[in-house]
């Protein structure tokens, strides 16, 4: 069927670039809007009652407060002069550095103060932004963003002198770029049309970006370096495009869709995050396997032998010829080389602790200003001030009967009662009695301006049902006691309350818990799944299920060498790494992104290891042609993926270099140890058995 379809692509070559051109064009306007209909968050869980509490929280319509400000561009004295004038106490200024001011307002500081400092502010020249988790959750998603231009533009020059060496000419050069430009346009095109109708988080197009760029160029090199191998045997170019299809092109095909499944299990996570990391990098895999499989063999036809324009002959691929001879008369050495480099760090993997951070600020380098002002908040004003635990209470009466307030009056002192509770705010505290809030409920015209504008902070006319209390922990978000803390309330809260009524802990800190518990509980069955899609995929890829069986030992114990090496690099702070967890949104992600990659390199050794096996080599002489003849190709292909990986590491956010170094680790252990060493002494020491239930189409002369 590759052979039929490549032969159709070779004769309409022009036609297929055609269509490419015009199926690009057309999709440019849905590529470029993607995000459009994406989602900023994702992370909750939809069928988790905090969920439900912090939909709740967002019908409250509270009256406007004034805004925490970064002020920058004057001096604290300026500052300060300037809040005179606008008649703000010097008491809600506070130092953060020679150029940045925190604006700290206080239980009497008013909207209009506030608004009035900033026209001032921005009349002398300064600036002021806001200092929230929401303007956090702003600044994290735009550095997301720059990270995957930045990095690109980082990526391509070192890319562009790797290709070069790899691919060997000026003009092959060409063929992975186009192919990865043509993909990732694709697949972002594809997900802009699937976003409309499912719900998926805006994370992806991160995802869909370097992992088309990366998995495009390993493609393409796999299949133009078989293509050029058979130019130089003297094969017509139309036979030699045959053969490499035929063979590279069918290899790629199953570690392709090995990949794209391997992705898919992130659906598994259950939510808008998990399941648009799974869409977008399978959609880019298959993306990317079109383009290989369409667009790849038209323009090598249209290039034919032009492709060695710009040759150049740099390295000396013989080296690995030494390694395969090494590696198969000596299989027990390579062997015990593999894994006294990996073993080590794999006894750290225990030691692994996942959790995304509810305090956004901690995510930002410490050097960064807005961190600098939430760190400055939280001790004025206690650790667990930027971001309280809301607790959601949906009653059986309405905020219109006494009764309600009776049982909010008694929700608000069992809370107050608990441990780790700094402050608690219930409209109950305003010293107001429950029959008097029932009757302010009922007609708000009765009660005075600023307890009306209370009000507005606990009830919303919307849904009388409805009241929200907020509750500040004595830790910070990220503590483990606050998370008990919210734990607790969900626990507890319904025992406080008469029968048919619901109530549960919503806002930041629950929902990120809820969010690394259900993580860590599906965690186990995304891998379970990335491990049967890998042990069917290379047991139809190869025919054995041995192999099949060695390639998931071995990726195991690169994923546990990976989580090894992670736990010493962020959790003891190694390479300017703070010392924090892994967060949960990433960590996945890089064990999922192993396997699937992991795959492509598989299937490649081991098709052309059963190549000569075929034509009647021995195990051992198979194995050497393999090593010998994908060893460059494969640690090649390896490096150009840790590019990509790497040049994540110009981004402030510590997120995206554990992405960058956990990957690029994963990869070179991949490439030089499990594809180079592991797998080629096991194959030679199983022998026959290696292969099983394989057998090779002519008799195979054994050593």
């Amino acid at each position: 069927m590759i052979r039929t379809w490549t032969r159709l692509c070779v004769r309409y070559r022009w036609l297929v670039v055609v269509a490419w051109l015009i199926l690009i064009i057309a999709t440019v306007p849905l590529a470029v809007h993607v995000s459009q209909h994406l989602t900023s968050g994702g992370f909750s869980n939809p069928h988790s009652e905090v969920t439900w509490a912090t939909n709740q929280i967002q019908k409250i319509q509270a009256a406007p407060a004034p805004p925490t400000l970064l002020v920058e561009g004057v001096s604290i004295h300026q500052a300060m002069a300037l809040g005179r004038l606008s008649h703000l106490p010097l008491r809600v200024f506070h130092r953060i550095s020679f150029k940045h001011t925190l604006l700290l307002p206080t239980s009497t500081t008013t909207v209009h103060q506030v608004r009035q400092f900033e026209r001032m502010l921005r009349q002398h020249g300064g600036r002021a932004s806001n200092v929230s988790q929401a303007a956090l959750a702003t600044l994290i998603k735009h550095d997301t963003s720059q990270t995957i231009t930045h990095s690109g533009l980082a990526a391509m020059p070192v890319l562009a002198v790797l290709l070069l060496f790899v691919f060997g000419s000026v003009a092959a050069v060409l063929l992975p770029l186009m192919i990865a430009v043509a993909g990732s346009e694709l697949a972002l095109a594809a997900v802009a049309i699937i976003s409309r109708h499912v719900q998926l988080s805006v994370f992806l197009t991160d995802i869909v970006s370097f992992l088309a760029l990366g998995v495009g160029i390993d493609y393409s090199l796999f299949i133009s370096t078989r293509f050029r191998h058979n130019l130089d045997q003297g094969e017509a170019v139309e036979d030699a495009i045959m053969d490499s299809m035929g063979h590279a092109g069918r290899s790629v095909l199953y570690s392709g869709i090995a990949v794209a499944l391997a992705v898919g299990a992130l659906l598994l996570g259950d939510n808008a995050y998990w399941r648009g990391l799974a869409i977008g990098g399978s959609v880019a895999i298959f993306a990317d396997l079109l383009a290989t499989h369409s667009l790849l063999p038209a323009v090598m036809a249209i290039f034919g032998r032009g492709l060695y324009w710009g040759r150049i002959r740099i390295f000396d691929w013989h080296v690995w010829k030494t390694i395969g001879r090494w590696v198969t008369t000596s299989p027990l050495s390579a062997l015990a080389v593999g894994l006294v480099l990996l073993l080590p760090l794999a006894t750290y993997a225990p030691q692994i602790h996942m959790r995304t951070p509810a305090n956004l600020a901690t995510m930002l380098p410490t050097s960064d200003p807005l961190r600098q002002a939430v760190e400055t908040q939280q001790a004025i004003n206690g650790p667990g001030s930027i971001a309280p635990i809301a607790v959601a209470m949906r009653l059986s009466t309405t905020v219109q009967s006494s009764v309600t307030w009776d049982q909010v009056a008694a929700v608000t002192r069992h809370v107050q009662a608990l441990p780790d509770v700094e402050s608690v705010d219930s409209p109950t505290l305003l010293n107001i009695p429950p029959t008097l809030l029932a009757t302010f409920a009922t007609d708000p015209t009765m009660a005075p301006e600023a307890v009306k504008s209370a009000l507005t902070h606990f009830i919303t006319p919307t849904d009388p049902h409805l009241v929200v209390i907020y509750v500040t922990a004595k830790t910070g978000p990220n503590s483990v006691k606050t998370g008990q803390l919210a734990n607790r309330i969900n626990q507890d809260i319904l025992h406080w309350l008469p029968p048919h009524s619901r109530a549960a802990a919503g806002g930041q800190v629950p929902i990120l818990q809820s969010f690394n518990q259900l993580t860590a509980q599906r965690l186990p069955i995304i891998i379970l799944a990335a491990v049967i899609v890998a042990i069917v995929l290379l047991t139809l890829a190869t025919g054995s299920i041995v192999q099949a069986f060695l390639g998931v030992v071995f990726d195991g114990l690169v994923a546990l060498a990976t989580a090894g090496f992670l736990v010493l690099v962020v959790h003891h702070g190694l390479f300017g790494f703070q010392n924090q967890p892994l967060d949960s949104s990433v960590t996945p992600l890089i064990f999922v992104l192993l396997f699937g990659l992991s795959m492509d390199y598989e299937v490649i050794l081991l098709h052309r290891i059963q190549e000569p096996m075929n034509h009647g080599e021995s195990t051992r002489e198979a194995v050497y042609h393999g090593v010998s003849t994908t060893g460059s190709m494969i640690t090649g292909a390896g490096m150009i993926m840790v590019i990509v990986f790497l040049a994540l590491l110009i981004s402030p956010l510590q997120v995206m270099k554990t992405i960058g170094v956990g990957l690029s680790f994963a990869v070179l252990a991949d490439t030089w140890l499990v594809r180079s060493l592991l797998v080629p002494s096991t194959t030679v020491l199983l022998n026959r058995l290696s292969f099983w239930p394989w057998k090779p189409v002519k008799v195979v002369r054994q050593d």
